[in-house]
């Protein structure tokens, strides 16, 4: 080596020992594989130009440049320096790039400056997905894990329900990563859709599943008009929480009936519609069933012409005691 490039090398490696303050800004920097990333010094072009600039990657040289360039063959490729600042330009990163680097500029006539940053390098994340055991669940019950997997570099997992935060607790369990959720027994109120967000400094990503819970059915019940008067339609409609959907049949007086929905009709009821109507929920999934009973009596309504005839009564004797008061 020319040995004026080997004082102005080792000037350059030991002027760390006395220098300005750092001409870099506070890092990290994160960088994209693949991708490219700068190292901006705080410098503005001198009047005079710089004696030298060097730039090392964990204790290595990158490239030092005075009034040629000695450049690593790793980086030849790679790199671009803009002497005027200092700055430096690294291409086509990797993660081997991620580390310390320091740079050390020795001025015209005033005190020589360095720098020191830190660079992280990641992967994008991509195919994300949140995987669970096959099977059907059922309430109290079973048991599940949720996980969250991904290619790339993972910096956080965050994990949401229904659109709010997924919060631990004694039967939701996170590992130490947050890759898995762990529900055990799983309940009713698990039911939903499940969000894993994965991010790192230079991408995010969301994966989804809905998970089903099998329960029920649960309060049941029947609404409809009791009592009724003959010759009224009457619609009786029973509800059930419950997944599946419930599947419903219907009994009058404990006797078996043709319906199998969740509404009773009656076009026009009578006397022998009088009675107790029992709903039958059933789920096919967990083999439960539960019912509810509604009491339903009929009242005869009285003739529209009985109406008139106690109108007509009333009128009359106000006319007569009208008269007896003259």
């Amino acid at each position: 080596m020319d040995p004026k490039l080997l004082a102005t090398t080792l000037l350059l490696f030991t002027s760390g020992m006395c220098t300005g303050e750092n001409v870099l800004p506070e890092g990290p920097l994160s960088g994209a594989a693949g991708g490219a990333v700068r190292f901006t010094t705080v410098l503005a072009p001198p009047a005079k130009p710089f004696i030298s600039v060097s730039w090392r990657f964990k204790g290595a040289s990158i490239i030092t440049s005075t009034s040629t360039d000695v450049i690593d063959p790793l980086y030849s490729k790679r790199i671009t320096l803009e002497r005027a600042t200092g700055s430096l330009e690294l291409r086509d990163l990797g993660p081997g790039d991620s580390g310390e680097y320091r740079v050390t500029i020795v001025l015209d006539g005033a005190q020589d400056q360095q720098g020191i940053s830190t660079l992280s390098v990641f992967e994008r994340i991509s195919g994300a997905i949140i995987k669970s055991p096959p099977g059907a669940l059922l309430a109290g019950r079973d048991s599940t894990n949720l996980t969250c997997a991904a290619a790339g570099s993972i910096s956080t997992r965050e994990w949401m329900k229904d659109g709010g935060p997924l919060s631990p607790s004694d039967r939701v369990i996170f590992s130490g990563d947050n890759s898995t959720v762990s529900i055990s027994p799983v309940r009713s109120t698990d039911n939903g859709e499940y969000l894993c967000r994965l991010s790192n400094p230079i991408s995010a990503i969301t994966a989804s599943q809905h998970l089903t819970v099998n329960f029920g059915p649960q309060n049941v019940s029947i609404e409809g008009k009791s009592p009724a008067f003959a010759g009224q339609k009457v619609t009786l409609s029973c509800f059930a929480f419950s997944v599946p959907p419930a599947i419903f049949t219907w009994r009058f007086n404990g006797n078996e009936t043709d319906v199998n929905d969740t509404m009773y009709i009656i076009d026009k009821i009578e006397d022998t519609h009088t009675g107790n109507y029992t709903c039958m929920a059933s789920n096919y999934v967990t083999g439960l069933n539960d019912s509810a009973i509604l009491s339903l009596r009929v009242y005869n309504a009285a003739p529209s012409w009985s109406f008139g005839v106690r109108v007509t009564r009333a009128l009359l004797v106000v006319g007569l005691l009208s008269v007896s008061s003259l």
